[in-house]
């Protein structure tokens, strides 16, 4: 294809979980540094295996534009002395850009006068650009790990093999060490090792097709969930779903085979969390579900080279699994020879934080606070909540957890139920740990959603004492995460909860160990989660000037804080709106430090103002029930009513009288105006915004 820019780089095989940021990155490098040097480019597409990274450039022009480019240099005043000959500034200036001082012109900008050259650079072929940024692209592109091999000096994934770059079909000459560029690339490893020559993208992809590599990731995506369907279809039963696990495979292998094995069938009585961790994350194989949603005892592995042999390669597959799956039944045979209850005193043994004591003290911590908790907003599940809370942590002693770890709570909650607890503690043992990540599932019962509380704000609140503050990307007890996990459930479960009251409540539970005063510690907490709020409100694209006006005034119960900012969402198209955030932005210039609101009517000299007065006491007393009730919009919709009386009054009445009595008054009027405003939130910070 003509003007199209075609560059592979072939390696051994790259771990899975960094293929697809590397093609992600290698578009974005790419894309930077032809901005940068001007050339006009069209479409740019990326596409990679396990062995090869692969980007395209479509339209890609064979020439670098001629550019003209005015450029400022020192000021005047340093450039020349004081006989106006030319300074060592104005002669390097001059030479850095390999021109006269002659040349040079002063021009005047808003910070004085200064150097300018008007400097002409001829573009260059891209041919000769490419040779260039080829190897910088290698050398910039990014990975969790990097290594050098040989004598050579490149950081790379894995050692460089070969390198495809061709623009308008020619190679452009290039090399990474002792590799050098060519026109051929290679097929599967094992199924078609040989090199073959490539003259464009598409007869690219196509003669990797032929052998044996699907090099579109979307294109052996579909591929994998085609292989594992059909093998699951032939052993009667259906892949259960897993997206993580479909990517991952993708990025394993160049072609995917699947295959179909079998397990005995007395590993079944297994938990099914703990099978399908066993299938997935160390084998990366696919469990299969029966018709009735039970799990029959068969996997689907998927093979990167079609075998001759399937029975041999099953029996492999069939061979490690068993091992692991033995381990797993002989795991949970042996703890089941205790109750969860009989494990609580062990936490003892477990450090939670240094400062803060053990997984023991940090369980009975979080089962007071969930009885707290519970007493404000279920005080019908508060034993519930106690027992969930006292029993959280303890299956993080159980062997089984300590073979598959991401199984913490799902474990202690079947563990629960096999100790006949009651369902709902036991369902609130692997609840208490959602959302496990940003936008995964939440609690679904009220149990489990209080413990969740209670264990974040534990944590939270005990960093914050000890001076355990995120900062930058430093946050090793993940209180960003935990934060915005409790305000999540919060929002869910439609909780009315104070932070200021949840918070004291888990500080005063620490005792001494707390090296932060408490009041400090508590404002700080109440700041940092009040941060959180925002910042996720306006990441799902919520007005940053509405949370603002909201939290700015007071932020202690979320729910409350989400009640105005969805009142001023609602009000803020009105124009009426729009005019009194105006108005109000004003009250607040005037009365800046004063804070007394007693208004003496006899002082009222003026109309306006007496009507504004009037105005004030009509709309406070209808507003007081509806803002006791948090029916803001209704609330708001009375406040705006002022509108016309306060411009009045603006109009017609000097504030700022030379009488001390009348000019105190009138600013006690407007602060008293200021205070109802602010029972909703800061209409100041929409003016211009609503």
């Amino acid at each position: 294809m003509p003007h199209e820019l075609l560059f592979e780089i072939g390696t051994e095989e790259i771990p899975a979980g960094f293929l697809m940021p590397a093609l992600a990155e290698m578009k974005n490098i790419m894309a930077r540094k032809l901005d940068e040097l001007a050339l006009p480019h069209g479409e740019i597409t990326t596409v990679g295996t396990p062995r090869r990274l692969t980007i395209c450039v479509a339209d890609l022009a064979a020439h670098q534009p001629d550019r003209d480019e005015e450029v400022l240099g020192p000021p005047k005043k340093a450039a020349y002395d004081k006989d106006g000959l030319p300074t060592k500034a104005a002669i390097g200036f001059a030479k850095s850009r390999n021109a006269a001082v002659e040349d040079i012109k002063v021009v005047t900008t808003d910070k004085g006068e200064y150097l300018m050259l008007a400097c002409h650079y001829p573009g260059e072929a891209t041919t000769k650009i490419l040779a260039t940024l080829l190897p910088e692209l290698i050398n910039e592109l990014p990975f969790p790990k990097s290594m050098r091999w040989g004598s050579g000096r490149t950081a790379f994934v894995r050692p460089i093999q070969w390198l495809l770059a061709l623009y308008n079909g020619e190679v452009i000459p290039c090399r990474a060490d002792d590799i050098a560029s060519g026109n051929t690339t290679r097929g599967h490893r094992f199924m078609a090792p040989a090199s073959f020559t490539v003259s464009d993208f598409k007869q690219y992809q196509d003669a990797l097709r032929t052998a044996h590599v699907l090099v579109d990731p979307e294109e052996r995506r579909q591929a994998v969930r085609a292989t594992v369907t059909e093998a699951a279809k032939a052993a009667g039963g259906e892949v259960i779903a897993d997206e993580e696990l479909i990517d991952t495979v993708t990025n394993l292998v160049e072609k995917p085979h699947g295959v179909c094995g079998t397990f005995e069938e007395r590993f079944l009585t297994l938990p099914k969390e703990v099978l399908i961790t066993s299938m997935r994350e160390h084998q990366k194989y696919f469990a299969i579900a029966g018709p009735d949603g039970g799990l029959r005892p068969h996997f689907i592995a998927v093979n990167n080279t079609a075998v001759k042999d399937v029975k041999l390669a099953v029996d492999g597959h069939q061979r490690v699994l068993r091992a692991r799956l033995e381990d797993a039944h002989f795991f949970f045979k042996e703890d089941r020879q205790r109750a969860l209850a009989d494990r609580v005193d062990d936490l003892d043994g477990v450090i939670f934080q240094a400062k803060l004591g053990t997984l023991k003290e940090k369980t009975a911590r979080i089962t007071k606070l969930a009885g707290f908790l519970a007493g404000q907003l279920a005080p019908e599940l508060q034993k519930q909540c106690e027992r969930a809370a006292y029993l959280a942590k303890a299956d993080l002693l159980t062997a089984m957890v300590c073979e598959f770890t991401s199984l913490q709570g799902v474990i202690g909650r079947h563990y629960a139920n096999l100790n006949n607890e009651e369902p709902a503690v036991a369902q609130a043992i692997v609840e208490h740990y959602m959302p496990v990540r940003a936008g995964s599932e939440l609690p679904a019962s009220a149990v489990g959603a209080i413990v969740g509380l209670a264990d974040r704000i534990d944590t939270i609140a005990g960093c914050f004492g000890i001076g355990q503050i995120p900062s930058g990307t430093a946050d090793p007890f993940g209180l960003r995460r935990q934060a915005l996990g409790l305000l999540h459930i919060i929002e869910k479960k439609g909780f009315v909860v104070s932070l200021t009251e949840m918070t004291d409540k888990a500080i005063g539970l620490y005792g001494d160990r707390l090296t932060v005063a408490g009041e400090t510690a508590r404002a700080n907490v109440v700041e940092f989660i009040k941060g959180r709020f925002v910042n996720d409100l306006t990441g799902r694209g919520i007005s940053g000037a509405a949370v603002e006006a909201a939290t700015s005034v007071r932020f202690d119960n979320p729910a409350d804080s989400r009640a105005r900012i969805d009142a001023l969402l609602a009000i803020s198209g009105q124009e009426s709106f729009s005019m009194l955030a105006g108005s109000f932005k004003r009250v607040k210039n005037i009365i800046k430090e004063n804070s007394d609101t007693a208004v003496r009517a006899e002082l009222l000299a003026e109309p306006a103002e007496k009507g504004l007065h009037a105005a004030l006491e009509a709309v406070r007393a209808t507003t007081a029930p509806l803002l006791a009730a948090n029916r803001y919009s209704e609330a708001l919709a009375e406040i705006l009513k002022m509108k016309e009386p306060v411009d009045r009054f603006f109009d017609d009445v000097m504030v700022m009288a030379e009488d001390d009595n009348i000019r105190r008054n009138r600013l006690a009027l407007l602060t008293a105006i200021a205070e109802l405003f602010l029972s909703v939130g800061d209409f100041s910070k929409m003016y211009g915004a609503a």
